[in-house]
């Protein structure tokens, strides 16, 4: 059974953001380590973060890393492995699951998104 949503962090709620993905509909799954959370968008709206463990979830793509990866990634000063996520993708530090046509045609804004949360993910 799954927690109630999580807040959704200041950075999400960027009106640029929200524009550039103003026809990003889905539900995706960020994974660190052997957390889940499920993050809702509508319109571009970051509408909830679900944290797990979920029974038979339903998303469209999955981002998965480990939780020590994941706070390279949100701090400060990233190491050249942890700037971007498709350095992390090359460097096989991330792995992206499922079907991966809604992250790549609005690779932009998912890139941004995920910076914006700020490790605020691994803190719930």
């Amino acid at each position: 059974m799954s927690a109630g949503p999580a807040a959704v962090p200041a950075a999400a709620i960027d009106e640029w953001l929200i524009h550039r993905g103003r026809y990003v509909d889905v539900t995706f799954l960020l994974r660190a380590g052997a957390d889940d959370h499920l993050l809702t968008i509508r319109e571009g709206r970051l509408l909830h973060i679900v944290p797990g463990p979920h029974v038979m979830a339903r998303w469209t793509f999955a981002l998965v890393a480990s939780r020590e990866a994941w706070a390279l990634f949100w701090s400060a000063n990233p190491g050249p492995r942890h700037r971007d996520l498709m350095g992390m993708v090359k460097f096989k530090e991330l792995r992206l699951e499922g079907d991966q046509t809604v992250f790549m045609r609005n690779l932009l804004y998912f890139k941004e998104l995920i910076a914006g949360l700020n490790g605020s993910i691994l803190e719930s």
